[in-house]
């Protein structure tokens, strides 16, 4: 009585160790991703400063999606 018994593996098992393979691989390749944390360079003054900047791309996007012209 010999019988050749073969390996199966359910799919739920061959599911659980693909995953558990996938987020070891993830964990290495995201290691070296992982840098110090730097402080902000900017001093208050250059905090306030204005940044908005109203260029003719700008204007034609605001003319274009008919926004109320500014100051009128």
């Amino acid at each position: 009585m010999s019988e050749d018994r073969k390996t199966t593996v359910g799919r739920r098992a061959f599911l659980r160790k693909v995953g558990v393979g996938t987020v070891g691989a993830g964990a290495t390749l995201a290691t070296p991703l992982v840098g110090s944390a730097q402080a902000d360079s900017e001093a208050s003054d250059e905090k306030r400063k204005a940044r908005y900047k109203e260029t003719d791309h700008v204007k034609a996007f605001y003319r274009v999606n008919r926004y109320p012209a500014k100051g009128g």
